[in-house]
């Protein structure tokens, strides 16, 4: 198939290497100029994806509108806070007889919108055309062919085996679900879970800690997924545990390193002023607080990790505040 992928980050570019390494022809968009120049000149992302070899035939450009002439497929790898100021660029319509596939995990700042949302409702795209990849996958890993394994999401189960098929090899497993919903706040709620992590890591808090911040903020996943019409079986898979798990607990995690920086004393702005690669949870944080308030449901851990990242709250009294709270059971919707 005609792929092309939209965001030419870590990811992005990962991403074009698995779908050429499955004989589909690849066209890369990249906003930096300096970044198609460096993998023309180089073949190599040295700013996103250094050490990693990219194919001579996946071709790279800066013309957004060149890249989707002849697209069947078009993968958006951009990060979540400009996909809708990328996409208002390309002149009328959008093309409809192409599968858009989102692999960004985020919920737009002041509309509270998923991505497929974003897709359906503001550009009028059919949402049976619409699909999501996530799961645990860090493209440091799977660039190296590190065994990983994903879920494909569409209202349609046609659309969702497409893309299961179309990223479908030895190294990278992809299983196919209909819960669009559940699939892409997996994706997108557990990074504040992971900077809650790396907070208490940084504070210097143990392993008790941690667990039970990746639990509880599990049920606050959920709690809010169900609110919203997702499936509490997605949230067992890998969108939902899967996910958590890997970007709480790895070395690889971009949101897990802001939270141990903040832990440890620095400040937002002078954490994410030396990062090269965008941290979606922090504006996720910011839009997931709202959400929460929105839709009445309780989020604790998100709403300490708000106020820490934007309220100035001390991680230690964030903590406290999480402990001292009113006794409850375990329930699911505690």
């Amino acid at each position: 198939m005609n792929v092309t992928v939209l965001g030419s980050g870590s990811w992005g570019t990962t991403l074009a290497i698995v779908l050429h390494e499955n004989k589909h022809s690849v066209c890369c968009w990249a906003y930096e100029k300096e970044v198609v120049d460096d993998i023309v000149t180089n073949r190599e992302n040295t700013r996103f994806l250094p050490g990693i070899k990219i194919p001579m035939d996946i071709k790279y450009t800066n013309d957004i509108n060149d890249s989707i002439k002849q697209a069947e497929v078009i993968i958006i790898a951009i990060p979540t806070q400009l996909i809708r100021s990328v996409l208002a660029t390309l002149p009328g319509k959008l093309p409809e007889k192409c599968i858009w596939v989102s692999v960004s995990k985020g919920i737009e700042n002041k509309s509270l919108l998923r991505i497929s949302q974003i897709l359906h409702q503001h550009f009028t795209i059919d949402h049976r055309s619409i699909a999501v990849l996530s799961g645990p996958s860090h493209a440091e890993e799977v660039s190296h062919k590190i065994p990983t394994a994903l879920v494909a999401a569409s209202n349609t189960m046609e659309t969702a085996h497409t893309v299961q098929k179309l990223f479908m090899n030895p190294y990278f497993r992809v299983y196919s679900n209909t819960d669009i919903i559940g699939v892409e706040l997996g994706g997108s709620l557990k990074n504040i879970i992971a900077i809650a992590t790396g907070i208490c890591t940084g504070a210097g808090f143990g392993d008790n800690t941690i667990a039970a911040l990746m639990t509880r903020g599990l049920t606050e996943i959920s709690r809010l997924g169900l609110k919203l019409g997702a499936q509490p079986d997605t949230f067992a898979g890998l969108s939902g545990m899967g996910d958590l798990i890997v970007t709480c607990m790895s070395k690889h995690s971009r949101n897990r390193f802001v939270g141990e920086q903040i832990g440890k004393g620095r400040t937002l702005n002078s954490i994410m002023k030396d990062m090269i690669m965008v941290a979606e949870g922090v504006t996720t944080t910011d839009s997931v607080n709202q959400l929460a308030q929105q839709e009445n449901v309780d989020m604790p851990i998100t709403r300490e990790v708000y106020n820490v990242l934007f309220k100035g709250k001390k991680p230690v009294i964030a903590v406290k505040d999480l402990m001292t709270r009113a006794s409850k059971t375990e329930d699911w919707g505690e």
